[in-house]
């Protein structure tokens, strides 16, 4: 599997979402560090990794209240 890995500005052109909207409210809450992005080196840039957002974004429950996302990358759903 090759993994390709994108700063913020290139997963906001290619998911049609604003920079900013990936910032703040889908990093930490929908995408999840050691899941859909990392901190190289241990710095403060982050890379995201495409495909483990592409998974999620097309296997993403139809109705969210019922999905709980778990910091494995599952979903816990009630």
């Amino acid at each position: 599997m090759s993994d390709t890995y994108l700063t913020t500005t290139e997963l906001a052109q290619r998911i049609k979402y604003d920079a900013r909207t990936i910032r703040e409210q889908l990093k930490d809450s929908v995408l999840l560090e050691g899941t859909h992005y990392f901190r190289p080196f241990g710095g403060r840039k982050i890379l995201f990794i495409w495909e483990s957002i592409e998974r999620d974004m097309l296997n993403f429950p139809k109705n969210e209240s019922l999905a709980v996302p778990m910091a494995n990358g599952g979903v816990c759903r009630g």
